[in-house]
């Protein structure tokens, strides 16, 4: 009975710790297991990288506006579904010259997902990306940073780079429902080569990021910062 207890209490340890191993790994923001990650370029140049998850949506000509007003290029990484929902303010972010990136089609986290709903998933996105005339890289950002091992493995066999962030003011709930408040987390996080994620172009609490985003840019700039996409962020870092 007790070479029982004592191997169930080995096998349930080994498990929990197993599961809490992938857990890590699965939210990880700076270690995948292949292929290059990105969180925040290494590099002493006061340039950072503005970048905003899902849509297009019909409230994108709001950031858009904002933007142009600022004179700031940013990084859009959009969903292949809402692409093909909203094609012409997709066309819009990449008339107006923004980097476009790829988010997935259907924004399901891509954890415990087979090899070819990883690849359809992705290629599909790509695809509608180049449909709005995009001719730029495509670099990637898995929906909620979550990931494991066949999305790495995807991603470093077509030579893509998983773009994370090292500043998530909205994705906070006690940040995100004050523009002030995300604003200020910005403004008090923020080191050359960050790379800022805000959600935009959707109602309810997006709208305080939405808010935020001109304070944001003027304060940052004020501070000597200047603004790139991620594209160019990662040529300004080294290794």
């Amino acid at each position: 009975m007790k070479k029982f207890i004592m191997i169930f209490a080995i096998s349930l340890t080994t498990i929990l710790f197993t599961l809490f191993g992938l857990y890590q790994l699965m939210n990880a923001r700076s270690f995948q297991v292949f292929g290059g990650l990105v969180e925040q370029v290494n590099t002493e140049e006061k340039v950072v990288a503005l970048t905003f998850d899902d849509g297009p949506t019909e409230k994108t000509d709001d950031i858009l506006k904002i933007l142009a007003d600022t004179k700031v290029k940013a990084t859009f990484f959009l969903n292949g579904n809402m692409i093909k929902k909203n094609p012409e303010a997709a066309k819009s972010i990449v008339q107006a010259g923004h980097e476009l990136g790829n988010h997935t089609y259907s924004h399901q986290r891509m954890i415990f997902k087979s090899y070819s709903f990883i690849e359809n998933e992705i290629e599909r996105t790509d695809e509608a990306i180049r449909k709005v005339g995009y001719k730029g890289d495509i670099h990637f950002r898995p929906p909620n940073g979550k990931k494991l091992f066949l999305l790495p493995f995807y991603l470093n066999k077509h030579d893509k780079k998983t773009i994370m962030w090292n500043i998530e003011p909205d994705s906070d709930p006690e940040i995100a429902g004050s523009s002030d408040r995300i604003f200020q987390h910005v403004n008090e996080t923020i080191e050359p080569g960050s790379i800022i994620l805000l959600h935009v172009m959707y109602d309810n609490e997006e709208r305080e990021s939405l808010e935020a985003v001109e304070k944001i840019i003027h304060t940052l700039k004020d501070k000597g910062y200047s603004f790139q996409t991620v594209s160019e962020l990662l040529e300004s870092g080294s290794d």
